[in-house]
């Protein structure tokens, strides 16, 4: 029977999936879901609107009569239901995965495990994907006023540093180059096994055929000297996405964040002084956000040298503080807070390419008779030629720098 696996959500999802993948032994793998007999859905439940997205999903699924399996974390706070209106075959949890083969031979089933197993599946090939996703931790120990997903993948806990290597080897053998670190708090790696992000990343630059590594989001206290230390390494992706969440003080301390404003913005300077493009999350239309904090935040942040943002409004999650608490933002003004924020950021980030440093990219993938790949700096470049360039490096001199983004031909 074939298998079609859908993944919603974040790169840590991503991996998930790949270790799904790397454990179907009895089955056939398909890309394509109209093929599948079976289809596992790898859901996301940040927020109340990612768990309407899979329901959706999983609705016009059935309605084509196919088998449905629930896992990832919407399995913790949607699953039970839509196992009871027999929506989906079975539903199992996070460290249930690696028992894949064996779960899909099976029918009505709802184990959703524990939330303190560790990943020890060696992923040495990545379907579909030229850069290599490497999770190298699991869980959360933040309680941030908006967010559930400590209380669906648990504390942080970190995978076994020796597994992760063995795979960047296997994976580097493979002709992968470029490896993203992910997890659900990358930061917290190391404090629960005696060691450290720092020391990981100086390990791994050690092993042939490593190129280049990215690092998912990050704590801004989680950036240690040690890790400073490494800033300048050229194995290094020269842009690190530290997460903010907001830039008022007082709107900080309603969100339950451990970060500060200025300690952020001397941490931030410091990093760009190395050549680093520098990426955020911010949420908008939090509960208690006024005209006065925002304000606030928009000046703070216009001192800030960013160049990219995930930029959220917020968005309810029953079960979080958040969703409790009273103040809550009118949807239009939140949408229009999203703009200004949104227009500035583009603005830094065009100032940035405007600097024309030389660019070294891997191709990922070809949109009609253009390349499209991504840069040292986490910038998109589309590229012309009549070479086929998919999942080559290319060292870029010559490009045109528009506020839509960059250009070449090769």
């Amino acid at each position: 029977m074939k298998v079609y696996f859908k993944t919603f959500g974040c790169r840590t999802n991503l991996f998930d999936t790949q270790v799904m993948m790397s454990n179907l032994k009895d089955f056939t793998l398909t890309q394509k879901e109209d093929d599948a007999d079976i289809i596992v859905v790898n859901s996301c439940t940040v927020t109340n609107g990612a768990d309407s997205s899979v329901r959706h999903y999983i609705n016009r699924i059935n309605r084509l009569g196919k088998k449905i399996y629930l896992t990832g974390c919407g399995a913790f706070t949607k699953g039970e239901s839509l196992f009871q209106e027999k929506k989906v075959a079975g539903v199992f949890g996070h460290s249930e995965k690696t028992k894949i083969n064996e779960l899909l031979q099976r029918n009505d089933f709802f184990e959703l495990g524990d939330l303190e197993s560790v990943d020890d599946t060696i992923v040495s090939e990545f379907v579909g994907k030229s850069r290599a996703f490497i999770k190298i931790q699991e869980g959360c120990d933040f309680r941030c006023s908006y967010c559930i997903i400590p209380y669906v993948r648990g504390n942080a806990r970190s995978h076994d540093e020796e597994l992760i290597l063995e795979q960047i080897r296997k994976l580097a053998a493979n002709g992968f180059g470029e490896f993203i670190f992910t997890g659900t708090n990358v930061g917290s790696y190391g404090k629960d096994r005696g060691t450290s992000l720092a020391k990981l990343l100086k390990r791994v630059s050690q092993i042939r055929g490593v190129r280049r590594v990215r690092i998912g989001s990050i704590e801004p206290m989680q950036i240690t000297d040690e890790f400073k230390e490494l800033l300048d390494e050229p194995w290094m992706a020269k842009h690190l996405h530290i997460a903010l969440q907001h830039t008022s003080e007082e709107m900080l301390a309603i969100m339950h964040r451990r970060n500060k404003v200025t300690q952020d913005l001397e941490l931030f300077d410091e990093i760009a002084s190395h050549g680093y493009a520098i990426g955020t999350d911010f949420i908008v239309g939090h509960p208690g956000e006024n005209e006065k904090n925002f304000q606030e935040a928009l000046e703070n942040l216009a001192k800030f040298p960013l160049t990219h943002i995930h930029l959220f409004t917020y968005s309810k999650r029953d079960g979080t503080p958040a969703a409790a608490m009273k103040e809550q933002v009118r949807g239009d003004v939140a949408k229009q807070r999203y703009r200004v924020i949104k227009g500035l950021i583009e603005e830094k980030n065009f100032e940035f390419r405007q600097e024309k440093k030389p660019l070294e990219v891997l191709v990922e993938s070809k949109k009609g008779e253009k390349y499209l790949g991504y840069d040292q700096f986490y910038n998109p470049i589309t590229i012309e030629s009549d070479l086929d360039l998919r999942g080559n490096w290319v060292y870029v001199e010559e490009y045109e720098v528009t506020k839509e983004g960059n250009f070449a031909k090769i």
